[in-house]
């Protein structure tokens, strides 16, 4: 008996060729980094004047700009002039939840993505592929596209803290240690919204040096210290409170337990550790979670776990779940001590 041949549905052959398109996501990180939609800000401008403020060549802007309109990401009001849309305004840099610098064209995560068939078939990150020192030993030792990384980090930031300012009681907390806190934005964030709040940022060195500028920014530097280190071997200690944001997805198990052992030993009987991540569910719902969790793939080799996971990760490290508290993003799980006080 011969197959069943499949129906043909016409609609679902052009949503899919949309949605495994890379040109137009290309295209939008190529218009952000040069700065289109903040030409825009006064109003609908032409492509020449575009091209000549961004430095850009006019001919190939008016093909990427038309070809971002037809996705509402831009108009054309008129023959080769064009202006912001609501899905555009969000790349300019004054924008309050600005994400012009959230998609950086950086050469790595793009040889990356490249071999990702790899990782679908081992579970290995395809970034080792190309890059066989690993992701973060590569940006530590290339400063230029770890700032990049940094800035989209950053820019993702902005998303997460309003998410996550109502939906947690932060003003209890008197002292917080934000572990893996990158260049302060996040945890500079929520000090600015707590005046009484103090704060500690650890990382690696290299990667805090870089946080004065953003902690003076958001005028918290005076109540913030900046401490580098690697958080698998000791944690500032005795904090109340324990920020573990988008860290320990990044790692596998027998990492992932060593940093929560860390955390462990630096919390009081009565502090709390809070871990912002995606935590894996299953169906069909769509989660952002769900593409940060093949974006670690691709990039480290870790990826979002199952709350049942990490209930056993945390066991073995003498901490327990107390609950999750949901956002707009990901849950705040907050943790305390097996041996709570």
């Amino acid at each position: 008996m011969a197959p069943t041949r499949p129906r043909i549905d016409i609609e679902s052959v052009f949503r899919l060729t949309e949605l495994a398109d890379y040109i137009v996501p290309f295209t939008v990180r190529a218009v952000a980094e040069l700065g289109v939609a903040d030409q825009l800000v006064d109003g609908p401008r032409p492509v020449t004047e575009l091209a000549e403020a961004t430095g850009a060549h006019a001919p190939s802007l008016l093909r990427a700009l038309r070809a971002l309109a037809g996705k509402g990401i831009f108009t054309e009001v008129e023959p080769e002039v064009f202006g912001l849309t609501k899905l555009a305004e969000p790349l300019r840099t004054d924008h309050p939840l600005s994400l012009r610098e959230a998609y950086p064209l950086l050469e790595p995560d793009i040889e990356a993505w490249a071999h990702f068939d790899h990782s679908i078939r081992t579970g290995q990150a395809s970034f080792d592929q190309v890059h066989p020192e690993g992701y973060w030993p590569y940006m530590a030792a290339h400063p230029h596209d770890s700032a990049r990384f940094d800035a989209s980090q950053q820019a993702a930031t902005r998303l997460e803290l309003r998410a996550a300012l109502p939906a947690y009681p932060w003003g209890e907390l008197a002292t917080v240690v934000d572990v893996g806190g990158g260049n302060g934005a996040f945890l500079g964030g929520i000090m600015a919204r707590f005046p009484a709040l103090r704060g500690t940022l650890f990382d690696l060195p290299h990667v805090v040096a870089d946080a004065e500028p953003v902690l003076q920014k958001l005028g918290v530097a005076q109540r913030c210290t900046v401490t580098g280190g690697s958080f698998f071997e000791t944690v500032p200690a005795g904090a109340d409170a324990y920020l573990l944001k988008r860290i320990l997805y990044g790692w596998d198990d027998d990492n992932a337990l060593r940093l929560l052992r860390a955390v462990r030993a630096a919390m009081r009987p009565d502090s709390r550790l809070l871990v912002l991540e995606p935590v894996v569910e299953a169906g069909d719902r769509f989660d952002v979670g769900r593409l940060y969790d093949l974006l670690l793939l691709a990039m480290v080799g870790g990826g979002a776990r199952s709350r049942e996971h990490i209930e056993r990760l945390l066991d073995a490290a003498d901490l327990r779940l107390a609950r999750s508290v949901p956002t707009m993003m990901f849950p705040i799980l907050e943790i305390v001590a097996k041996t709570e006080a």
